[in-house]
């Protein structure tokens, strides 16, 4: 699911025929739909809201939500 999203977020667009049937073996043609749908949404959502200037309300003070550092291995 992270690799349709992660394929359907790049410009251009490139999602693999491969990487549908492989999500065919896990999901049902409605849900594909209704997967893609919600993925193509947040990222509609994503590219509007940094084309207009929106940011976070102060739930984060930059433009991104950091990711926690990993553990440094000893």
């Amino acid at each position: 699911m992270l690799d349709l999203a992660v394929a359907m977020t790049r410009t251009p667009v490139d999602v693999p025929d491969a990487l549908i049937d492989d999500l065919r073996k896990h999901y049902d043609e409605k849900q594909l739909v209704e997967l893609t749908a919600a993925i193509a949404w947040e990222n509609f959502r994503a590219r509007l809201n940094r084309a207009m200037g929106i940011e976070s309300a102060e739930l984060n003070e930059g433009a991104f939500c950091p990711l926690p550092e990993p553990p440094v291995a000893p």
